[in-house]
């Protein structure tokens, strides 16, 4: 099981898909750096050689920001929204929708569970 940025991505799976696993990398960018590597995409990740995982990830340390680093950059922007009191920030802070959907109806995703309405005797 090839590790790479710190994830082991799976032997069974397609090196353009396996490399998906890791935060940071779609299948674009996945098809991209093995273009660049000069990897078959097809190969499966358990068949890969030494020398190509370590091609592989020299270039994704070199060029691309993946995992911790990533996660910590989004969290950091999401904060300084928060800090800022912008819209965005302000969104995040009550945990609605940021980026203008609808939520009368919706948004049960970011909302949560549906709360019951209490109604009390007369």
């Amino acid at each position: 099981m090839p590790r790479i940025a710190g994830v082991d991505i799976p032997n069974d799976k397609r090196v353009v898909v396996a490399l998906t696993y890791i935060y940071g990398i779609g299948p674009t960018t996945s098809k991209k750096i093995l273009s660049q590597v000069n990897v078959d995409e097809n190969v499966r990740a358990g068949q890969l050689t030494d020398e190509e995982v370590a091609k592989i990830r020299r270039y994704i340390d070199e060029t691309q920001k993946v995992e911790g680093d990533l996660r910590k950059e989004v969290s950091m922007n999401i904060k300084r929204y928060m800090d800022l009191g912008s819209y965005k920030g302000l969104r995040h802070r009550r945990g609605l929708p940021v980026n203008g959907q609808r939520t009368s109806t919706n948004a049960r995703t970011r909302k949560g569970p549906k709360r019951a309405a209490i109604k009390k005797k007369k």
